[in-house]
């Protein structure tokens, strides 16, 4: 019976990444080598006994899909990022890290990216309005009535997506060669202002996801104290990103996920992972694409942004220095992450130093 509920529990997590897996396509990234991303993942665990499994994270895929201007610029964006938070990882720094710029500096950073995330569900929608429409008014009732993501996502592409199917009779390619079963090497772009701001952005995204979602995924499953090692869960996920950024994949990032309630949760991430990679490897992700049009997504991407995102990290940065939390959110929604960190700590830090008080 325990097993049986590890493998719902996983079946779950592979459901509610499908759409996120679908964006990422969208963005040119490639489904094979991100199959690998997630195998590593799935050994590393494993070995590591981590019950905190990486996937597709929706904030990381829209911040490096909309901060490069193509296939070359995102990958590279993500190529040193990985190397920035294995560094980070391999010395035991996270901790310290988020201990230093605080909870509300890293919450800000979220706040921010939940705007991002509204932002990008809007445009979406304009470029097809009335799938747009029918994706945004279906999560926001389902998410009204149910406050599940899961039920969110199920209802809000599912209609989305049988409309367009079906009344406009549209199938969508995919771009470039995401589909492609097989590896071939995308070489990074060689360091410059853009690419670095971009890599400093994700690392700073993903130092505040591998607390937040990592740690809620980790207080599931009941334990008195939190069985998560931050640090462990940062070098697993930059080391897939690493793997799947040389050939054109997309980032894989810690979640919250659902397999950390079940019985077994090494396992039944452990299974997750290895199902998503088996779903990229026999390109099953990539023929959904081809049904399932971006636009499905918008309602959904909302309603984890503006209705999710940012109040629960607002609400837990305000709590401590409103002040911070607010400046740090909206620099990094105008500018990216790494700029609404720095904007945090000179707020947290510098201006009392100064005898500047706001």
């Amino acid at each position: 019976m325990d097993y049986i509920q590890d493998i719902l529990a996983a079946i779950g997590v592979v459901i509610n990444g499908i759409p996120q897996g679908i964006l990422a396509l969208s963005f040119g990234f490639a489904a094979f080598p991100t199959g690998l991303g997630f195998a590593f993942s799935a050994i590393a665990n494993a070995v590591t006994g981590s019950v905190a499994p990486v996937s597709f994270q929706v904030e990381t895929i829209t911040v490096a899909g909309t901060m490069g201007d193509n296939k070359r610029e995102r990958v590279s964006l993500i190529f040193y990022a990985a190397i920035i938070m294995t560094i980070i990882g391999l010395f035991g720094l996270m901790d310290k890290l988020v201990g230093f710029i605080g909870v509300e500096i890293t919450s800000g950073m979220m706040a921010g990216v939940g705007l991002i995330l509204a932002k990008a569900a809007i445009d979406m929608a304009r470029s097809n309005r009335d799938v747009g429409i029918i994706s945004f008014f279906t999560a926001l009732i389902v998410y009204i009535f149910t406050h599940d993501l899961v039920y969110t996502i199920v209802a809000s592409v599912g209609l989305a997506t049988f409309y367009s199917s079906f009344y406009k009779k549209q199938t969508f390619d995919l771009v470039g060669d995401v589909a492609e079963n097989k590896l071939s090497f995308v070489k990074p772009l060689g360091l410059n202002w853009k690419i670095l701001r971009g890599a400093l952005a994700l690392a700073c995204l993903n130092i505040g996801s591998n607390i937040s979602f990592g740690m809620i995924t980790g207080s599931m499953t009941g334990s008195d104290t939190n069985p998560v090692d931050v640090d462990v869960l940062t070098v697993v996920s930059s080391v897939a990103d690493f793997i799947t950024s040389l050939f054109g994949g997309a980032p894989l990032e810690s979640i919250i996920s659902a397999t950390g309630s079940a019985p077994n949760p090494v396992f039944s991430g452990v299974l997750m992972m290895t199902l998503m990679a088996l779903l990229l490897f026999f390109g099953v992700l990539p023929k959904l694409g081809k049904f399932v049009p971006m636009e499905s997504i918008a309602g959904f991407l909302f309603v984890l942004g503006a209705i999710v995102t940012v109040p629960s990290n607002f609400s837990s940065g305000s709590e401590i220095d409103p002040m911070t939390t607010g400046i740090t959110m909206i620099v990094s929604y105008f500018f990216d992450p790494f700029f609404g960190m720095l904007a945090g700590v000179v707020v947290k830090f510098l201006l009392p130093l100064l005898g500047v008080s706001l």
